[in-house]
């Protein structure tokens, strides 16, 4: 049941195509996942999953799955190798064209579908930030990135004003996939309906506002800013573009629909917003009745300028320090009886080295906890952080007990001890069970199909269990 006035308003917009627009609406939804390009096994492969998967043409490593599929009850989903994932939700990351090194925010983040494929793109290297003003979905948004195996990604839970303060001209890169109306998702979400409100619309398009405004302030000359939503709503999209390029002369639109396939003459709707802002024909509008995909809209937004080569911006609060290696004994023995490091590097950075990241990585401490963050990260004090980086694990006494993240993220070819499950068994590994072995005792990487899962500690011909207790489920469905 769509609201009347939604109707009225989309009849206007779209004049002969809107029967089949409605006609979409009841149709079936398109439903598709993200393979995770950092997860590799032993030989350095990535996950091929389901053969019969069809190419999301807008996203690299993205497919379309048919229902019968259930990729979300599969044990791969839960090591993963992939992110459940709306297939007109991957064009943002795509236009946002994220670099290996460079410093990117990802401003309204959970899930973290989009942050999760921002960091694939860069493959370990720079510096996430991924932020989300909810605290219960910025926890979500923590549990994905350290799913999906992110190593440089830091989770923060702030407003936008907040992180303004910290980060004048910093990233390069901003993505901000607003709040809204969610008008795109009403085939999918049949409650979105109910919630839905003319009021509403105007409430989000003011909220918009204020986030963009914070975004403008964070991004560097040069930068590139991607605005999205998920509605149809014109105040909320070409209305909040206009807006925006009012109020930040310093900014322009990018043609962009010509580079990505499948998109093309997927305009923007510059007649349905009062005094249009220069180039909005250039932003990009995806309509269910058009494509494989839910309603979406994005700008891509550059800011002039451009920085001196060698030119390197800090945050307010600068870069943190690292700790001491000599603080960090018993990780230090884990890593000599349980990780194949270059020997010649020190600790932090062998361990980064390992993991992809750029030369200098260091190690933080929070209390017990010991985490591995770029060398570049910035001091997070002041800041509500949920993950500073990749947790490695918590001290315990004179031992160390290593994390699921540092299982989750680590190559297997950089494990001394593997020991490899097929799917049936590697479901019931999931679900906590132990199994008997043989071998040198001690710590193993448990992996699925030569994929890393988790870690088990070998002790008296039974491998224990170390998969955390809060993600272990019972029932898994083997395709």
């Amino acid at each position: 049941m769509l609201p009347e006035e939604f109707q009225k308003r989309m009849q206007l917009m779209l004049g002969e195509e809107y029967g089949e627009f409605l006609k979409a609406l009841g149709e079936e939804r398109y439903q598709a996942l993200r393979l995770n390009s950092l997860k590799k096994d032993r030989e350095g492969h990535t996950a091929a999953c389901f053969s019969h998967l069809t190419e999301v043409p807008w996203a690299p490593w993205g497919y379309y799955y048919q229902d019968g599929d259930q990729p979300g009850k599969h044990p791969y989903h839960d090591i993963g190798l992939y992110y459940i994932q709306e297939p007109s939700a991957m064009m943002p990351a795509s236009l946002l064209e994220a670099c290996p090194g460079e410093y990117i925010l990802d401003l309204c983040a959970a899930p973290g579908g989009k942050s999760t494929q921002i960091g694939a793109a860069m493959k370990g290297k720079g510096i996430l930030v991924c932020n989300e003003i909810n605290a219960a979905r910025a926890k979500i948004l923590s549990e994905n990135v350290e799913r999906m195996g992110l190593v440089n990604a830091c989770v923060t839970n702030e407003t936008p004003e907040r992180l303004a303060e910290f980060f004048p001209g910093y990233f390069h890169r901003i993505l901000v996939d607003a709040p809204c109306s969610g008008e795109g998702m009403f085939r999918k979400n049949q409650n979105a309906c109910g919630e839905w409100s003319p009021e509403n619309v105007i409430l989000c398009g003011q909220r918009q506002d204020r986030i963009l405004d914070c975004a403008a302030r964070m991004l560097r000359p040069g930068g590139r800013l991607v605005y999205s939503t998920c509605t149809f709503a014109p105040e909320e999209n070409e209305g909040s573009v206009s807006r925006f390029l009012e109020r930040h002369g310093e900014f322009r639109i990018l043609s962009m629909e010509e580079k990505i396939p499948g998109l093309e003459g997927s305009r923007g709707m510059a007649e349905c917003v009062e005094n249009p802002a220069p180039g909005l024909e250039h932003t990009l509008r995806m309509w269910p009745h058009r494509i494989k995909g839910e309603g979406h809209f994005a700008a891509v937004l550059q800011k002039d300028g451009f920085l001196p080569e060698g030119w390197k911006k800090e945050s307010v609060i600068n870069a943190g320090k690292g700790m001491p290696e000599k603080e960090a004994e018993g990780l230090e023995q884990f890593c000599r009886e349980n990780l194949y490091l270059p020997l010649e590097k020190s600790l932090f950075s062998a361990i980064g080295q390992v993991m992809g990241m750029e030369p200098g990585a260091k190690g933080i401490r929070f209390g017990d906890n010991i985490y591995l963050a770029p060398g570049e990260m910035p001091s997070l004090k002041g800041l509500k952080v949920l993950r500073p980086c990749l947790h490695l694990g918590e001290r315990k006494k004179k031992r160390f007990e290593p994390s699921h993240a540092l299982a989750l993220a680590l190559p297997p070819a950089n494990a001394v001890h593997i020991w490899n499950l097929d799917p049936a068994a590697a479901a019931a590994y999931l679900k906590g069970q132990t199994f008997p072995a043989a071998g040198e005792k001690g710590w193993y990487l448990i992996c699925m199909d030569g994929f890393s899962a988790g870690w088990g500690k070998l002790a008296g011909g039974i491998m224990k269990n170390h998969y955390p207790i809060g993600l272990r489920r019972k029932e898994f469905r083997m395709c």
